[in-house]
């Protein structure tokens, strides 16, 4: 025979979680791209955020609202390396979702709140990682480390994540390898802002095409495979051929780690270039330029 004491606490923790999803729910909407769907929430009464790698590349947009309105959307940026997507409505009556502070600890847990035609999609999990600041692969900078263990939908992927108070924490994106990543209420706020702004997320940019070679001493450089004539390589004088040995005097690690520190902070920074060039050392200062198609 059941306790009932155990059956009530369970009847109160289940009813507890159906409140906070309903609470949630209110500012998620569905958010349908070719051949794609996802989930977003209101950041302001007309902007939906929502993740980018979860919106198809061209084509219309459209936005379910909860209880089934669908109205089109226009897109008002995107930043891949963070995985943050900003979509415009003509609405301004939609109650927004109140993003807080990140303040969450592994073992705490966690809710996503997803939406699929109106209706809201709900998950339990952990916080399975909680760590600081992090690069992405494509450079991003993330304010927080955050992953949960949830088992995640497609068509909740940007949805909001909750602790057990209810307050909203970051988006829910799909990570490598099936990882389920949050990415953090103030990197949200931070990209979005300026997604609102400027429409982009400006990049760094060399004008040069680099592959990985292995140098004789047993390190790795980055030869130059490509030029842009208007580039800020060519202006600094980068030959086809160059392998790139050392940023500002440090060691070329990987092409993609130095692609990665090409962050927004980058455009308009000097670096020292040390180059092999027909095995002759060579000097050069270049000026980082913002990537064109940014």
């Amino acid at each position: 025979m059941s306790d009932p004491s155990s059956v009530f606490t369970l009847q109160s923790f289940s009813g507890a979680l159906s409140d906070l999803v309903s609470r949630a729910a209110s500012g998620v909407v569905s958010v349908h791209s070719h051949r794609s769907r996802a989930s977003g929430f209101v950041w302001r009464p007309d902007l939906i955020m929502t993740a980018s790698e979860a919106l198809a590349e061209e084509g219309e947009i459209a936005v379910v609202l909860p209880g089934g309105e669908s109205v089109p959307a226009t897109l008002a940026g995107r930043d891949p390396t963070t995985d943050i997507a900003l979509l415009r409505i003509g609405r301004a009556d939609l109650q927004k979702a109140t993003l807080a502070p990140d303040h969450v600890t592994a073992g705490a847990l966690a809710v996503v709140v997803g939406a699929r035609d109106g209706a809201p999609v709900a998950a339990l999990g952990i916080v399975s990682v909680a760590g600081g600041g992090w690069r992405s692969l494509r450079g991003g900078e993330i304010d927080a480390r955050i992953e949960l263990d949830v088992a995640l939908r497609r068509s909740s992927e940007g949805g909001l994540a909750l602790d057990a108070t209810g307050r909203a924490f970051g988006m829910a994106v799909s990570g490598p390898r099936r990882r389920v990543l949050i990415i953090p209420s103030a990197t949200l706020d931070r990209v979005a802002a300026k997604l609102e702004t400027h429409g982009r997320i400006a990049r760094g940019y060399l004008g040069l095409g680099l592959q990985s070679v292995r140098l004789d001493d047993g390190g790795v450089g980055a030869m130059v495979m490509s030029v842009d004539t208007k580039g800020p390589g060519a202006a600094a004088g980068v030959r086809q051929g160059d392998v790139i040995i050392a940023w500002n005097g440090q060691p070329i690690r990987s092409v993609q780690t130095l692609l990665r520190a090409l962050g927004p902070d980058s455009v308009g920074s000097s670096v020292r270039l040390s180059l092999k060039r027909a095995g002759e050392p060579v000097e050069i200062g270049l000026t980082i330029r913002e990537r064109p198609d940014a």
